[in-house]
């Protein structure tokens, strides 16, 4: 085995697309103000048609702990996490995944994506009668400043390439709000139900 200690800051460098300030995914103060954006507290989205929105909610805390948006076919969670002003959490997180996913069984393979490296799983699926069921998840991830914002895409969008587009275009939508108060790296930015209900 080599010694990669060399390589050591490389891989906190920031992930994330050159396009992020102009293209999304958003940091707050890059949005613009007069979209009419749901607001969830640490993410915000934008309203589309075809467009549904799950809050997943911790039991025991009932805390929200993360977003799940159902468009094009196919589901996208998304989680905003607090992180360091100059370096990132997706190089490290990556490999996190991977190696949770192997421990379950499952393969994953890493590949380039419209977003930076990103990895494609296959996770098995526990189904009483159908052994050796498994699906397809897609996890990406762009570090902002002062924050980190994964997502896991799973339906059509994990491999079809016209609803993967779709879904890549929804991400890039998202504006994370990382607000002042000081966070640990990797705690969850905290989200909310939308303060008020839509007028749609």
């Amino acid at each position: 085995m080599s010694d990669t200690g060399d390589t050591a800051d490389e891989d906190w460098e920031k992930s994330a697309p050159d396009d992020r300030e102009t293209d999304g995914p958003f940091d707050d103060s890059e949005a613009n103000p007069v979209r009419p954006y749901i607001d969830l507290g640490g993410v915000k989205v934008l309203p589309r048609e075809g467009l549904q929105l799950r809050l997943e909610v911790e039991e025991e805390s009932g805390r929200v702990v993360a977003v799940g948006l159902d468009y094009a076919g196919s589901t996208l969670q998304v989680q905003p996490f607090a992180a360091p002003r100059s370096t990132g959490l997706w190089h490290e997180i990556r490999a996190q995944i991977a190696d949770q996913i192997q421990r379950q069984g499952g393969r994953t393979s890493e590949r380039s994506g419209t977003f930076g490296p990103e990895l494609v799983a296959e996770i098995p699926v526990a189904q009483p009668g159908v052994p050796g069921e498994t699906r397809i998840a897609r996890f990406i991830g762009v570090d902002g400043p002062r924050w980190f914002l994964r997502g896991v895409i799973a339906g059509d969008a994990a491999v079809d390439a016209a609803a993967a587009e779709q879904v890549e275009d929804l991400f890039r939508s998202i504006v994370v709000v990382r607000g002042t108060q000081p966070m640990p790296p990797r705690d969850l930015i905290p989200l909310r139900m939308p303060a008020t209900p839509s007028d749609a």
